[in-house]
């Protein structure tokens, strides 16, 4: 089943800082509703069931409660969320340091940044099955997916991975 998956709405107060699995900073309630309008009339336009799954971060699961609002199916679903940056989650990106960066971009795949996850394991989670068409996630999974379709076996490179998709995007994977 190919899925469709958008990227949760701008979050609000994250300019500058690493954000990932343990971070869940809000969405300002017009974003998610406007986002769960635009799944609502894709889901209508292509006849397809209302039921979605969101990462549980509030970020994402907000939309989905919209939809649920509206008599969709909603879950929440682990397996969506992003990139665990461990320590680094939530602090900003320049306090970071450049050589805890470069550590992580000299061992892209396998290097855990801030002691959290690794692009291998995000990887890995990401090629797993999902049982629904529709879906709203994170940049970092959404790329993961992407690579994973795309370029199944070949080792992501720090200078050769794309910039997420913006925020509200919709990809079909």
């Amino acid at each position: 089943m190919a899925l469709t998956i958008w990227r949760h709405p701008r979050p609000e107060g994250v300019a500058g800082l690493c954000i990932g699995a343990g971070s869940d900073p809000p969405v300002h309630w017009r974003r998610a509703k406007r986002l769960a309008r635009r799944i609502q009339a894709h889901a209508r336009r292509h006849r397809l069931a209302h039921e979605v799954i969101t990462s549980p971060r509030s970020r994402c699961a907000d939309v989905g409660a919209w939809l649920a609002r509206w008599g969709w199916r909603h879950r929440t679903d682990a397996m969506l969320l992003e990139l665990d940056f461990g320590a680094w989650d939530g602090r900003r990106w320049d306090d970071i340091g450049a050589a805890a960066l470069a550590a992580w971009t000299d061992d892209f795949l396998q290097h855990r940044p801030g002691g959290g996850e690794s692009l291998a394991a995000l990887l890995a989670r990401a090629v797993q099955p999902l049982d629904t068409a529709l879906a709203v996630g994170h940049g970092g999974w959404m790329l993961a997916r992407r690579w994973q379709l795309e370029s199944p076996g070949e080792a992501p490179k720090a200078v050769t991975w794309p910039a997420p998709p913006r925020y509200g995007q919709r990809w079909r994977l």
